[in-house]
């Protein structure tokens, strides 16, 4: 999925306080026992213990309460009834996928906090979860197991796109989930009508609904990837800042060249982001570099740090937006949507 961009408390953590406790309390017998007997009144002695055991208590309470409190939550799964109004006039809906054949670059992190962080800008944004994995739906927090309805529903199944939606995931946010039921969908589409057409009908009609939709493709260029590619108006390419970031966009460029010739005449680069950059070290700003040598104005100015925020807020099921809006990471996909707002 995908950067990972998870630690959340642990059970782990409960044995430290005991350990701290019984380390507290053998240094108190051994201090009292060393001690000479009238050095000190028999009431100060048997008070010390008492103190110990309180305090220690007290942190293993405390410690007891942060770790239910981090526990992430559910959201709850609405249905499109439950929707709130729309309260600004969509314009032209414009449909981008993210993509990149390699994994690990930061696909599903893109598509999580960039629409979370147009949503925050006002926009209407739905997010379709194209991926077997499912990292975008569990990364906002739904519960998978909960789920009736999903993008394998629609393309396979003939449901409805809008009996799938689960809207308000987040500000101005709709996600059309996924589940594992995703995964055997490659080869049920193999003999399927007007295949590479599936996810471009169903998704179609949403045009003039939201502003902006994200397709969170998987990492190769199989046939759920080549309905994001047929369906999309545009193409958003996250690309690594690491040793072999270029390796592969090649092949993902051919195919974009072979959709487009037979299939999808309109597609396009809408934008390259460099994601997991290290202002530290040599080899990130040399990517970057080169990078910006082969693409051209279509890398964005904006590029996503790593941090230990992205990798964190999955896991509490919040977009960083949510998790940790303030800080570089938040900042970075922030300015992002501005960017991708001033490109129209």
């Amino acid at each position: 999925m995908n950067q990972k961009e998870d630690s959340a408390p642990s059970d782990a953590e409960a044995p430290n306080v005991l350990v701290a406790d019984e380390t507290a309390e053998f240094s108190a017998d051994a201090a009292k026992d060393s001690a000479p007997e009238e050095s000190a009144p028999t009431g100060a002695a048997e008070s010390e213990p008492v103190s110990t055991e309180t305090e220690s208590q007290e942190a293993a309470e405390s410690a007891e309460s942060e770790e239910e409190s981090a526990e992430p939550g559910y959201r709850p799964i609405k249905t499109m009834a439950d929707k709130k109004p729309v309260t600004h006039v969509i314009g032209q809906t414009k449909i981008i996928a993210i993509i990149n054949q390699k994994g690990g670059v930061g696909k599903s992190t893109t598509a999580v906090n960039l629409s979370a962080a147009l949503g925050c800008n006002d926009k209407q944004v739905l997010l379709v979860d194209l991926d077997p994995q499912g990292n975008a739906t569990s990364g906002l927090g739904i519960d998978k197991s909960q789920i009736h309805r999903d993008v394998y529903d629609v393309l396979l199944s003939d449901t409805p796109v809008n009996e799938a939606i689960i809207p308000d995931v987040c500000k101005g946010l709709d996600l059309l989930p996924a589940t594992i039921n995703l995964a055997g969908a490659e080869v049920e589409l193999v003999n399927e009508i007007a295949r590479e057409n599936r996810l471009k009908s169903e998704i179609g009609q949403l045009r003039g609904t939201y502003d902006y939709i994200f397709i969170d493709c998987p990492p190769s260029l199989g046939l759920l990837t080549i309905n994001a590619l047929v369906a999309a108006d545009k193409l958003l390419i996250p690309i690594q800042c690491e040793f072999y970031a270029l390796e592969g966009v090649t092949k993902l460029l051919d195919s974009m060249k072979r959709v487009k010739s037979l299939l999808n005449p309109t597609l396009d680069i809408f934008g390259v982001l460099l994601t997991m950059y290290d202002s530290r070290t040599t080899l990130s700003k040399q990517v970057a570099e080169e990078v910006r040598r082969f693409f051209g104005k279509s890398v964005f100015d904006t590029m996503i740090p790593r941090t230990v925020k992205l990798s964190e807020a999955p896991s509490y099921g919040q977009p960083i937006t949510e998790y940790d809006p303030s800080g570089k990471g938040g900042q970075a996909y922030f300015s992002l949507a501005k960017e991708v707002i001033s490109r129209g």
